[in-house]
């Protein structure tokens, strides 16, 4: 994979509106999330052509979406590109992506959620992409930055050491909404929740593999395009999932892990990690049903797994490079990452 080069104080970093358009509908929360993202990491932001568009117009122009992305990696003053928010139709800038632009022009990526889609672009064009939070969520936090998320992005983005074991979240969790229209509430500290150990459900020894996934319903909703990846492509990698705010049914759960479980991405697969779900709903169901999928129906009982990790739709979360290898060490219940995400 082509690796970005590390960010640093004072770089340009661009916003963007790949999908929904709460940047420019909220505009007191994008300002939030501009704000703190100054504050905490010294670099200049400026917004893409299109970034701070109301919703109804970014919904009705997709290819300007694409056009905002194509144009941040060809500008050399742009060292990184950060997305607003997720949403659910990124997948209609596809047919306009040119990958030539993405692979010639590294540059980080950061987003998650439907961001996936733009992900799966950049795998396909080479480029290591970052799947972590959002302007509008974590850096905009009410009442401030979560520390977690400050020192994992310092030393995944702005830093070419590797990162080594990541630590899990003790300072607690949190998915609580309050209102992003009401300005007020910006200044309220969400309520956090005690964070519980991530669960190693199975698998044995020291497994090793490049990390590749996201969203699982935007993965879901991925299979038969152009950007899709062949069963062959999921071979020896680390598969990270997570479900949205939409808190997916265990039954529908079921029904997406049975069909990517057809498509063959886990029979060669070194391990899968999944994030906590949305308000922790379902996590004892979502561990029933990938043992019961991977172990009892494809005998894939010495697939690592492990569950409720610290990515994903609560907040805060560490920070995942595509492509890049990593470590589950399932004698001494850690998670590793082997290699520098990004380049001096």
């Amino acid at each position: 994979m082509i690796k970005a080069k590390k960010l640093q104080a004072g770089d340009k970093i661009a916003t963007i509106s790949l999908s929904w358009g709460g940047a420019g509908d909220i505009p007191n929360r994008y300002e939030a999330g501009k704000k703190q993202l100054i504050e905490n990491f010294g670099i200049e932001v400026v917004e893409t052509k299109n970034a701070l568009k109301s919703d109804k117009w970014l919904q009705a122009n997709p290819e300007a979406r694409a056009e905002d992305l194509m144009e941040a990696f060809l500008n050399p003053e742009i060292k990184a590109i950060f997305s607003n928010i997720g949403g659910e139709d990124s997948i209609r800038t596809l047919p306009f992506m040119d990958y030539e632009v993405i692979r010639n022009n590294p540059k980080i990526f950061l987003g998650f959620s439907d961001t996936t889609v733009s992900h799966f672009c950049c795998y396909k064009a080479g480029l290591s992409s970052f799947y972590g939070t959002s302007i509008l969520c974590g850096f905009a936090e009410n009442g401030g930055m979560f520390n977690y998320d400050i020192n994992d992005l310092n030393a995944t983005l702005f830093s070419s050491k590797p990162r080594g074991m990541i630590q899990a979240n003790k300072e607690g969790w949190t998915s609580e909404r309050l209102a992003w229209e009401e300005p007020q509430n910006q200044i309220i500290k969400r309520k956090l929740v005690p964070c519980e150990d991530w669960r190693f459900l199975q698998g044995e020894g020291i497994q090793q593999g490049q990390l590749l996934g996201g969203c699982l319903e935007v993965m879901d909703w991925l299979k038969g395009t152009d950007v899709w990846i062949d069963k062959k492509g999921w071979e020896n990698k680390i598969i990270f999932l997570e479900t949205s705010e939409q808190k997916m049914s265990p039954g529908h759960f079921r029904q997406t892990m049975r069909s990517l479980t057809a498509n063959g991405i886990f029979e060669q697969a070194k391990g899968i990690i999944l994030g906590r779900p949305y308000d922790n709903q379902y996590w004892e169901e979502y561990d029933q049903i990938l043992l019961q999928i991977l172990r009892e129906e494809q005998g894939l009982d010495k697939l690592a797994i492990v569950t409720g990790m610290d990515f994903g739709h609560t907040s805060p979360v560490f920070t995942i490079p595509y492509g890049i290898n990593a470590e589950i060490d399932l004698n001494n219940k850690t998670f590793s990452l082997l290699e520098s995400a990004v380049i001096d």
